[in-house]
């Protein structure tokens, strides 16, 4: 019994930060997708197999009982594992799960769009197939990812990635889950839990890119040195005029005025600069090759690094800009909206290859 997977990466659209506050943010499911399989054992035994190498240990009610200390790569797949099988409550089989590496740039660095999201909600949908379980694999995932990074981050990410499309997300609360997990009664709390606060919106009518800038950030390091400096009267009015423009670009997004729509993308980038100094040299170089083309793009995420979305009135306007960065020596892709996690009729040849050696 094998299943085969995969699930999309994200990139935010609009509402970083103010989704951390209350807010809502717009966030896209966008490709590459990355790939995953996972086959059921006859006995107890837990394979993970990624890129680096093989996490091994076997099923117990409280989680997977691992042979050796868990590894950074390895965490959020073995933080969802431990999760499932603590929310399944008894003994159950085994089961092999590879997982593809996220997509990485030319320069070998991740390109930011939520790659543990990614492997977080793969992980949780391939052991409730394994297991035949119903419980709500995003909230599985929102867990995992959540517990795992200390209560940072606001699970856009993982919703994105589960859901598809283009999302109107709000944070969703997550400590009575995260407490029921350690002290019991889970599976009545989860069930018991209000829906998740995830709307999927029409497909855009613009055009979408991306920009790499060719560095990395920390999101968890941002999110801490802004909240640090940022009281509590200030963040609720970042989130007033954060929502505001969200909903202006969300409008935008469907369509028409696209000067409009361009104005409030550079407000909302300009609102983010206020929290800090988010936007690299390289950013700025993207952002005003975007704006003489006719096209505008913002910080996608926590900023200091990675890059930015961008928004074309057509894909012949996109097509120009993106060639126009890449002379740039900057790394782009053009951005179509992706379905969310789901069932593949092919594994990919080198995640059977992995699932085969640990037979």
């Amino acid at each position: 019994m094998e299943r085969a997977l995969s699930a999309p990466g994200k990139l935010f659209v609009s509402g970083e930060y103010a989704v951390l506050w209350g807010g809502v943010s717009r966030v896209a499911a966008i490709g590459p997708r990355t790939a995953a399989l996972v086959r059921r054992r006859s006995d107890n035994r837990v394979h993970v197999c990624l890129e680096e190498g093989t996490l091994a240990g076997h099923t117990t009610p409280l989680g997977v009982k691992w042979e050796r200390e868990v590894p950074p790569g390895f965490s959020f797949v073995a933080r969802t594992l431990d999760e499932a099988l603590r929310l399944h409550g008894r003994e159950c089989v085994g089961f092999d799960l590879a997982l593809a590496p996220s997509a990485v740039g030319p320069n070998g660095r991740k390109l930011g769009m939520g790659g543990s999201a990614c492997a977080t909600v793969l992980a949780a949908d391939a052991v409730r197939y394994v297991l035949e379980e119903r419980f709500d694999a995003l909230k599985v995932a929102l867990v995992a990812h959540t517990a795992q990074q200390n209560g940072k981050g606001s699970g856009g990410d993982v919703a994105t990635s589960h859901a598809g499309g283009v999302v109107r997300y709000r944070r969703y609360e997550l400590s009575g889950l995260i407490e029921a997990s350690s002290t019991g009664g889970y599976r009545a709390a989860l069930d018991g839990s209000a829906p998740v606060d995830v709307w999927r919106l029409p497909t855009p009518r613009v055009s979408m890119g991306y920009a790499f800038t060719g560095e990395s950030a920390s999101t968890r390091v941002l999110i801490s040195q802004v909240e640090a400096k940022w009281g509590e009267q200030g963040r609720q009015d970042f989130v007033r005029r954060s929502d505001a423009l969200g909903q202006e670009i969300e409008q935008g997004l469907g369509g028409g005025d696209f000067r409009a729509f361009s104005e409030a993308v550079r407000e909302q980038q300009a609102l983010l600069q206020e929290l800090g100094p988010l936007e690299t040299e390289p950013m700025q170089r993207v952002l005003s090759l975007a704006s003489a083309y006719g096209c505008v793009g913002k910080q996608s995420g926590a900023g200091g690094g990675d890059g930015c979305i961008l928004f074309a009135p057509d894909a012949g306007q996109r097509a120009a800009l993106l060639e126009g960065i890449r002379a740039r020596g900057f790394h782009t892709l053009e951005l179509e909206v992706e379905p969310g996690v789901r069932g593949e009729a092919q594994a990919e040849p080198a995640l059977r290859s992995w699932l085969d050696a640990v037979r």
